[in-house]
């Protein structure tokens, strides 16, 4: 079949540099679906984007659409032909509704039945016929978070479209949209680049781009950014640790990268790292330097669009606007030094935490008794839980200082320092820094108990005040991170391995707001609705650690209060399942929980025993009741599950040899009661029920 390459750019004004990357990908997605539904085969579809274009490029896009086949049913083969084999009325004119003639039917049973069918043909259309359609569908179906208008035109896109370039092979497929007409022409840099740039063959777009000044790969521009920034760092000794957030923001905010190197004062450094790498990084774009020992060098390294024609001179203005940043910050530092951070405390009543849920101050008295709670359950010793309670009451005052309102992605960190410079212990800095810990995907952890402690307070105490006045994440909308903050207690705990009841201290922030606020949902329902909530997490981090599906809702399903346990309990299924004696668990459990999952209890009255099976049985379980239970309290899990498994031959004899529903009610409950502590043994570990066994044979 004939093939040609199809190119499709996409030229605008300058798109912002965090709408680009979704884009390239919505844009592979949406020309993979509707050149499927339009039948027309490719070998390969390529995305690219810069700040002043998204461009599409199909290889090997077929000429001619695949034909279309259809098969339409008609009636059954019994009504469609008589006796004779002859077409009746029903077939005659079934065919002649589809345009058929009658010998041209064809017989397929559907199920037990025989129908006449009718196959439809239609030729598919050239490519060039349907492309001026599919155009402007891709471009529409492009969506932006901040989509605009411009001009007096209905249209919306990132920012407004200034040219289209369309060609098959080195044919224009001709369109309209937004009032621009398609053709073969493009630009290159806005500034080293001069007029418009005439493609004459989709194949040639890529070097006439290069001619331009443009690198359209923004794959490509990443590496050439990151090959440039490492090389200017080695040549002053220093070198740049590799940020892939940073390198996709700075690519996509450049066509053509230059990485210069900039320097700032050394009196600068004598603010905390972080003080220098936010604006460096947050504000600038720029990559901060390091030497060997890992201490910041008085350097930095941004990245200009365009060559290194006036570089000296884009330097010189890189330099003055971080000089003007960093001469702030160390105003704002010594601003702030002047005040302890104890006595900041104070202001934190004039800021409101949520308008529902009072202040910052409501907070921190709620987070002290939150801690003092966890320090009390995890047994900290007396100048430990006084250490925990110091820095619960001192972890939001630098939301207060100059510093965080001016950085506000400082929080923390400046709490942290100014605690140290306070003559507060390092301890209780270090866990008013590490309570916002993890702050997005792959964050570090709290290292420090008090850390730990100070972080699950802050959460559960988001998780329930945000659930108790209606705020629940739905759907993509989530403005206050209770996704991400469920997430981050359910990752503290089990990499910590706390063991603590997680419902128990959600009650504990509810008694806590009910003191100070009105809520609006009952406590059980809560609970209810935040058991669902980190169930969620849970599966989430359960599964990406490769555990299977029904091996997790098996566990899951009979509870995870202790969050730690709930992986215990995980680890030692997943293993028992791989080991000899799961089967015989497995059979023993399934044959006891199916007949007793309606009767509420274990009680067995042993003078009511009638049969030696049942006696067998009751004595056996006995004996490995103890043994479970002894394994339990010393969380050896798997061993549990082992120690279950002496009970396959005691209640297969026991089935064996009684009917367990039978008329007679004390004895039908008695052995139901035996069939119920069965399962219940097991139950303490999971619920084998949810596991999904494949047959053999």
């Amino acid at each position: 079949m004939s093939e040609r390459d199809f190119l499709l750019e996409i030229g605008t004004e300058e798109i912002p540099a965090r709408f680009i990357d979704p884009a390239v990908e919505q844009l592979k997605e949406l020309a993979a679906a509707v050149l499927q539904e339009n039948r027309l085969r490719y070998r390969e579809i390529k995305t690219f984007g810069t700040p002043r274009r998204l461009t599409l490029y199909v290889c090997g896009l077929a000429e001619v659409q695949d034909p279309l086949v259809q098969e339409v049913r008609g009636p059954a083969v019994k009504v469609a032909f008589n006796q004779a084999g002859e077409p009746t009325r029903a077939a005659l004119g079934f065919a002649k509704s589809q345009g058929v003639e009658v010998k041209d039917l064809v017989i397929k049973s559907v199920g037990p039945v025989e129908y006449v069918f009718a196959v439809l043909r239609q030729e598919g259309r050239p490519a060039m016929e349907v492309l001026p359609q599919i155009c402007p569908a891709l471009i529409s179906g492009l969506h932006f978070p901040k989509p605009m208008r411009w001009g007096n035109l209905e249209v919306r896109f990132a920012r407004p479209i200034r040219w289209l370039l369309a060609l098959y092979g080195s044919e224009v497929v001709e369109f309209t949209y937004a009032g621009l007409r398609s053709g073969r022409v493009t630009y290159g840099h806005r500034f080293l680049s001069r007029g418009p740039l005439e493609v004459e063959h989709a194949a040639h777009y890529f070097e006439i781009m290069e001619k331009g000044r443009v690198v359209v790969d923004h794959r490509a521009r990443r590496e050439m950014i990151w090959r440039q920034v490492q090389e200017l760092a080695a040549r002053i000794g220093g070198r740049v640790e590799r940020d892939e957030e940073l390198l996709a923001e700075v690519a996509n905010l450049v066509e053509y990268p230059v990485a210069l190197c900039g320097s700032f004062e050394e009196s600068f450094l004598e603010l905390p790292g972080e003080v220098l790498i936010t604006p460096m990084r947050e504000h600038q774009r720029y990559f901060p330097v390091w030497d060997a020992q890992g201490k910041l060098l008085p350097r930095f390294i941004a990245v200009a669009n365009g060559n290194e024609e006036h570089l000296d001179t884009i330097r010189t203005g890189n330099e003055r606007v971080l000089r003007a940043r960093l001469a702030d910050a160390v105003f704002f530092w010594k601003e702030d030094l002047a005040v302890p951070l104890a006595r900041r405390v104070e202001d934190l009543k004039k800021v409101v935490w949520q308008e529902n849920l009072g202040s910052l101050y409501d907070k921190v008295e709620r987070l002290v008794g939150l801690s003092r709670y966890l320090a009390g359950v995890f047994h900290l010793a007396p100048q430990e839980r006084e250490k925990v309670s110091r820095a619960a009451y001192l972890c939001k005052a630098d939301l207060v200082t100059t510093m965080v309102y001016e950085f506000p992605e400082l929080q923390g960190v400046m709490g942290r320092e100014y605690a140290l410079r306070g003559g507060e212990d390092p301890e209780v800095a270090w866990a008013i820094f590490e309570h916002y810990l993890p702050r997005f995907a792959g964050d570090a952890l709290p290292a420090t108990m008090a850390g730990r402690i100070l972080s699950l307070a802050e959460k559960m105490d988001n998780l329930v005040g945000c659930f108790a006045v209606g705020i629940e994440p739905t759907g993509s909308q989530d403005p206050y991170g209770l996704r991400r903050q469920a997430l981050g207690f359910c990752h503290i705990v089990l990499d910590g391995r706390l063991v603590f009841s997680w419902r128990e201290l959600a009650e504990q922030a509810y008694e806590q707001y009910r003191r100070q606020v009105k809520l609006d949902l009952p406590r059980e329902a809560l609970l209810s609705r935040l058991a669902e909530f980190f169930a969620q997490r849970l599966r989430g981090i359960f599964t990406e650690r490769g555990f299977s599906y029904d091996t997790v809702e098996a566990v899951l399903a009979v509870g995870f209060d202790d969050m730690a346990g709930a992986l215990e309990r995980l680890q030692a299924l997943a293993a028992f399942r791989e080991g000899e004696e799961f089967e015989a668990v497995h059979t023993a459990f399934t044959r006891a929980h199916n007949l007793s999952r309606r009767h509420g209890s274990t009680t067995v009255d042993y003078a009511a025993l009638v049969h030696p099976a049942e006696v067998d049985l009751y004595r056996a379980i006995r004996e490995v009741q103890g043994a479970v239970e002894e394994h339990l309290a010393q969380r050896r899990f798997l061993e549990a599950l082992k120690a279950v498994a002496r009970l396959k031959e005691p209640v297969d004899s026991f089935f064996d040899a009684v009917m367990v529903m039978v008329e007679d009610e004390k004895t039908r409950n008695n052995r139901l009661g035996l069939l119920k502590a069965v399962a219940t043994l097991v139950l303490n570990v999971a619920d084998l029920s949810k596991l999904v066994i494949s047959q053999a044979g």
